[in-house]
């Protein structure tokens, strides 16, 4: 069982940064690959970035390429997003999710366990 909490959300305007942070319990952190998703109001849950569980591949949603990045810290059993130049359209709940031995797979049904999100959003 993982639990996941995010944090750092918040209200910026357009071009600023903002750093997400998830935070999981348990100890077996280092085996889960890590992924953020956001939802918008009024649409889908979509795919922002993901890392596997060793940290050496993450993949990225061609929206946010060169602006997102997403890092580990098993020491600390967090995941970040550091999201540059924000736009207004980049305005959603981000969600943190976890999927246990997983290889930064940008499908929702890879992962098992989510947090309850946090909300960012981009004024213009």
């Amino acid at each position: 069982q993982v639990q996941l909490v995010e944090s750092g959300g918040g209200l910026v305007q357009t071009g600023g940064s903002l750093r997400l942070s998830c935070a999981a319990s348990g100890r077996t952190f280092s085996r889960y690959a890590m992924g953020w998703f956001r939802q918008a109001p009024g649409k889908e849950r979509e795919f922002v970035a993901a890392i596997s569980w060793t940290g050496g591949s993450t993949a990225y949603a061609d929206s946010v390429k060169g602006r997102f990045t997403i890092s580990r810290d098993n020491a600390k059993n967090t995941v970040y997003l550091q999201m540059n130049s924000l736009k207004p359209e980049d305005t959603a709940v981000y969600y943190c999710a976890a999927d246990q031995y997983g290889s930064s797979s940008p499908r929702e049904s890879q992962y098992e366990y989510w947090g309850q999100g946090t909300q960012v959003t981009v004024s213009s």
